[in-house]
C-alpha cells in the first residue's frame, strides 16, 4: 500500500512538471526617443523551455494606441515565438508607458511585458539633427496642396486619389491621417515609397455636416522637414439624388 502511494505520489509530481515554460529573452523594452507620427515597433521573443506545447491565447495591451500580434501556431518545447508590440505616436507628444498581457497555458499563465519611451514632435527632434541627419531623411511631396470634391452627399464615402512622390534618401512610411472633423482617413495602409518613386494614396471622405466644408489635414510619416498639409474642399449636400422631374415640369419653358 505504502509503494502505491509512493508511485500515485512521483505520477501527480511528473504531471505538475509536464507544462511549458514562457522564456522571455526581455520582458522590458525603452524605444528611447521616438518620433511623433511615426509606428513604434518592438518584437518580445520568447522561448518554450517546458516539455509541452505552448499556444499563446491572447496578448492584450493596456490601451488603444498599441496592438499586439502574436505567434498563433502552438509553440513545442525548445521552439521560439514572438509577441510583437506596436505604438502608435500619432499625436501622443511626450512621455509614455504602455504594458501588454500576454495569457497562454504556460506554467505561468500571465505574462506582463512592458514599453517606454519619449515622443518628440518633429519641432523638438529637428532641433536634435544635424544637416546631415536632416537630409538623409525622406521627403514627402505632394502633386498638389489641396483637392476638391465638389458635390457630396452628407454622412456618404467620398475618396481623393492623391500623388505622393519621396524625394528623400530613405524609404518614406506614411502612417496615420489627422484632421479637425475626424472625417478623414486612408482608404487602405499606404505602402512605404522608395527614395526617387511616386505612389497614389487614397483617402476617404465622409462629412455629415451639411454645406461648404474645408478641412486641413495633416499626414503624419517618418519625413524629419516638418507636417505636410493638404487642403481637402467639398460642397456637402443632403440628398444627390436628382430634382423630380415634376419639379423640373412646373418651371416655363420658352417656345422655340
Amino acid at each position: 500500500m505504502r509503494l502505491f502511494s509512493t508511485l500515485v505520489l512521483c505520477v501527480l509530481a511528473l504531471a505538475a512538471r509536464a507544462q511549458g515554460v514562457l522564456t522571455f529573452e526581455s520582458t522590458d523594452h525603452d524605444f528611447g526617443k521616438v518620433p511623433e507620427g511615426t509606428m513604434a515597433t518592438y518584437e518580445f521573443r520568447f522561448k518554450n523551455t517546458g516539455n509541452q506545447p505552448i499556444v499563446i491565447a491572447n496578448a492584450q495591451a493596456s490601451c488603444g494606441c498599441t496592438t499586439p500580434e502574436w505567434t498563433k501556431a502552438p509553440v513545442m518545447p525548445g521552439k521560439s515565438g514572438i509577441i510583437k508590440a506596436v505604438y502608435n505616436s500619432a499625436g501622443r507628444p511626450g512621455v509614455f508607458a504602455k504594458t501588454v498581457t500576454v495569457m497562454s497555458n504556460a506554467s505561468e499563465p500571465s505574462k506582463v511585458l512592458s514599453l517606454k519611451g519619449s515622443v518628440l514632435t518633429k519641432e523638438e527632434l529637428r532641433a536634435t539633427l544635424t544637416p546631415a541627419q536632416l537630409a538623409a531623411s525622406p521627403r514627402l511631396v505632394l502633386e498638389r496642396p489641396g483637392y476638391d470634391f465638389g458635390r457630396v452627399e452628407a454622412g456618404q464615402q467620398s475618396v481623393a486619389r492623391i500623388g505622393v512622390r519621396n524625394t528623400g534618401p530613405k524609404d518614406l512610411v506614411l502612417t496615420t491621417v489627422s484632421s479637425p472633423c475626424y472625417c478623414v482617413g486612408y482608404r487602405s495602409a499606404p505602402a512605404p515609397i522608395k527614395p526617387g518613386q511616386s505612389a497614389v494614396i487614397e483617402l476617404v471622405y465622409a462629412q455629415r455636416a451639411v454645406g461648404p466644408a474645408t478641412e486641413v489635414v495633416t499626414l503624419d510619416s517618418n519625413d524629419m522637414h516638418g507636417d505636410t498639409k493638404l487642403t481637402l474642399k467639398a460642397n456637402v449636400v443632403k440628398d444627390l439624388a436628382p430634382t423630380s422631374l415634376v419639379k423640373e415640369s412646373s418651371s416655363s419653358v420658352p417656345f422655340k
